[in-house]
């Protein structure tokens, strides 16, 4: 069997590591020219640099999603140099953190800027260049929005965060069902908890490790268990999914602990 994303193009926010790095390398190595695109530049030029050196055709491109007005001009740049978006993984995000009675107005305006803000311009960018193109009118065009469990539940000390998340899940529907006869598919991966940069502290406390005991499975998920949903819906498997938030978590949010 041939790789499912040949010919296509992705662009992935937040790259510089983690799940947008993963994210990256595996939507590469089923065929798809990436685009990388994060804040930290020479982070996601080495990993770009990576994958060029495995034959793959990848590009680097800093942008910063909380600067809503540069989204659509770096897309641009993509497309003249990659050819014509078809897939878009919605990835930056920050951690938004903090007890709901000491958060303060710039930490919440800083959180709701990259997950929600940055995803909705994002979103729209990339479905304008998917009209625009035709890739929306063939049936092609896939974005991929990365919420959380947090959509879903309740995560004392994360009310920021979750009500970030919770947005994400409910702009996907609303614009799954806009674009719908457009020709592109808006879905939702709500992973659970998986080792990075934004928990890795607090899963090395006692607090942490107390919190992984209770999970069913007692354990962390792997960025890999990702991935078969992800190339579901970003692939030709997704034409007939829309406006669906896919909630992949070990079993981490059932009820009872473990």
């Amino acid at each position: 069997m041939g790789a499912i994303l040949q010919g296509k193009v992705a662009v992935i926010t937040g790259a510089s590591g983690g799940l947008g790095e993963h994210f990256a390398r595996v939507l590469a190595r089923e065929g798809a020219a990436v685009a990388l695109t994060a804040r930290r530049l020479d982070k996601i030029e080495a990993i770009a640099g990576e994958l060029a050196g495995e034959g793959h055709r990848a590009m680097a491109l800093r942008l910063d999603v909380a600067d809503a007005h540069s989204i659509a001009l770096v897309f641009d740049e993509i497309e003249a140099a990659l050819g014509p978006m078809s897939i878009l993984i919605n990835n930056a995000g920050v951690g938004g953190d903090g007890m709901a009675l000491d958060m303060t107005i710039d930490h919440f305006d800083d959180t709701f800027a990259v997950n929600v803000r940055g995803t909705y311009f994002a979103a729209q960018a990339a479905a304008r260049l998917m009209i625009a193109s035709g890739v929306a009118e063939r049936g092609e065009g896939r974005i991929v929005n990365i919420a959380s469990v947090a959509a879903q539940t309740n995560l004392p000390g994360l009310s920021a965060y979750c009500g970030s998340k919770a947005a994400v899940a409910m702009i996907t529907r609303v614009m799954a069902r806009e674009w719908a006869r457009r020709g592109i598919s808006v879905n939702a991966l709500g992973p659970g908890y998986i080792p990075s940069g934004i928990n890795d502290a607090w899963f090395e406390t006692e607090g942490g490790a107390a919190q992984i005991k209770r999970f069913p499975r007692r354990r962390l998920m792997q960025e890999s268990d990702l991935d078969a949903a992800l190339l579901m819906l970003a692939g030709p498997a997704g034409a007939a999914i829309a406006g669906s938030l896919f909630i992949i978590d070990d079993g981490q949010t059932l009820p009872g602990g473990g």
